[in-house]
C-alpha cells in the first residue's frame, strides 16, 4: 500500500515543478511577446513573395514585340549606360519572349536591378535591390532593419520562443479527469477569463509543432547559430560556397568584393545564352561571369523552392556545359538547411505550405494577444 506521506510529497514536488515552469513560461513570454507578433506579421507577408513579385512586375511581363530582339550584350550595355559607375553582376534569364530582361548591376556595394526592353533597349525601371518592399520585409523579419544587432535580437527571441513553446506544452498537459474541452477546444460558456486562458493554451497546442519547426529552420540564417553552421561546414574535405548568407551586411561585403574584380569587357554570346536557356532551370535564373575564369559563365537557379535549384558552368565561347550540379550534389548540411528554408518560406510544397505558414502566424498572434490579456488581468 502506498504511504500517504509519500503521495503528499510527490504532489508537492509536482506543484513546485509546475510553478517553476510556469515562471519560466511567464518570463520567456515577456521577452518574446512583442517580437513574436512582429515576426509573425512580417513572416506571413513574406510567405507571399512570389505573388507580390508577380504583381509588382506585371507591367514588365507583357511587352509588345517591336522588331528584332537585341543581343544580350546590347542589353547589358544599355543597362550600364543608364547607371554610370555601375558594374555588371548578372543577367537574369527571361521566362518568355514578352518579358523584360533584368540586368543586375553593382555600385558602391549596392545591387541595382535594371529592367530593359530587349526589343527597343529602353530602360523601363531601375530599382535598388534592397529598397524593394518584399526585400525590406525580409530584412525586417531577419534583422529588424538593425543589421547584426537586430539579427542577434531576433535570434535571442527565437531561442526563448523555443523555451516558451516547450514550457507551454508542459503547462497545457492534461491533469485530473479526462476531458476534451479546454484541452483540444476552448470553453466558450465559462466566462471571459476561462475563454482567454483556453484560447491561449489550446491554440498554442495546435500550432506548437509548426512553430517549433519555423523557429529551428530559421536559426541557420541568424548571426550566432548561422556562424556555428558555417564552422561545421568548414570541416568538409571539399569546401563549397555556402548556399545561404548571414544577413544583409554579409551580402554587401560580397558585393563589394565582387566590384573589386576587374572586368575586361562583357561578352555574353547568343550561343551561350541559348545554351543557358536550354538547361531550363527553375526561375529566377542568373547568368554571371565566373570569378576564377573569365572564359567561364555560371548559371544559377535562385528558386525559393531550393530543392529545385541547380548550377552549371558554361564555356564562354561555345556555350558548352562544363559541369552541371544539382541540389542533390550539395553537402548534406546545405540540403537540410535548404529544405528547411524552403518550407519556412512557404515554397516547398505549393499553396498548402503557404497555408500552414499563415495558420502558424495567425496562431502566434492569437497566443501572444491572449497571453498579454491574461497577464493584464
Amino acid at each position: 500500500m502506498e504511504r500517504p506521506d509519500l503521495k503528499e510529497t510527490d504532489s508537492n514536488q509536482g506543484q513546485a515543478l509546475y510553478r517553476l515552469i510556469w515562471r519560466w513560461h511567464f518570463y520567456a513570454g515577456l521577452l518574446c511577446l512583442p517580437l513574436m507578433i512582429t515576426l509573425s506579421v512580417s513572416g506571413a507577408i513574406y510567405l507571399f513573395k512570389p505573388q507580390i513579385d508577380a504583381w509588382v512586375n506585371k507591367p514588365y511581363q507583357q511587352l509588345t514585340i517591336s522588331g528584332p530582339r537585341n543581343t544580350a550584350n546590347q542589353q547589358i550595355e544599355a543597362a550600364l549606360a543608364s547607371s554610370p559607375g555601375a558594374q555588371f553582376s548578372a543577367y537574369q534569364l527571361p521566362s518568355h519572349q514578352h518579358q523584360a530582361v533584368i540586368i543586375h548591376l553593382l555600385r558602391e556595394g549596392n545591387k541595382l536591378l535594371v529592367y530593359i526592353n530587349p526589343y527597343t533597349l529602353e530602360v523601363l525601371k531601375i530599382v535598388d535591390y534592397d529598397s524593394q518592399f518584399i526585400r525590406m520585409v525580409r530584412t525586417f523579419h531577419g534583422e529588424l532593419l538593425a543589421g547584426n544587432i537586430g539579427s542577434v535580437i531576433v535570434e535571442l527571441a527565437a531561442c526563448w520562443a523555443i523555451v516558451l513553446v516547450i514550457s507551454g506544452l508542459y503547462l497545457w498537459w492534461p491533469r485530473g479527469p479526462f476531458r476534451l474541452s479546454g484541452i483540444l477546444y476552448p470553453r466558450f460558456h465559462l466566462g471571459k477569463q476561462v475563454l482567454w486562458r483556453d484560447l491561449h493554451a489550446v491554440t498554442g497546442f495546435w500550432i506548437s509543432t509548426l512553430v517549433l519547426f519555423l523557429l529551428i529552420s530559421g536559426l541557420p540564417w541568424a548571426k550566432v547559430w548561422g556562424g556555428a553552421f558555417k564552422e561545421i561546414r568548414q570541416w568538409s574535405t571539399t569546401p563549397v560556397v555556402q548556399d545561404w548568407s548571414l544577413g544583409r551586411q554579409e551580402e554587401h561585403a560580397h558585393h563589394q568584393a565582387e566590384e573589386q574584380r576587374p572586368q575586361n569587357g562583357i561578352v555574353l554570346s547568343e550561343t551561350l545564352l541559348a545554351s543557358a536557356m536550354a538547361l531550363d532551370f527553375a526561375p529566377p535564373v542568373l547568368l554571371s561571369i565566373s570569378p576564377d575564369n573569365h572564359n567561364l559563365w555560371i548559371i544559377r537557379s535562385q528558386s525559393q523552392n531550393r530543392p529545385l535549384r541547380a548550377d552549371a558552368w558554361l564555356h564562354g565561347q561555345t556555350g558548352e556545359p562544363i559541369r552541371i550540379k544539382s541540389f542533390s550534389e550539395r553537402p548534406l548540411i546545405d540540403r537540410i538547411v535548404g529544405i528547411g528554408v524552403a518550407a519556412h518560406e512557404g515554397q516547398l510544397f505549393g499553396w498548402f505550405n503557404q497555408l500552414l505558414g499563415v495558420i502558424a502566424a495567425l496562431g502566434l498572434v492569437t497566443v501572444s494577444i491572449s497571453g498579454f490579456i491574461l497577464w493584464r488581468r
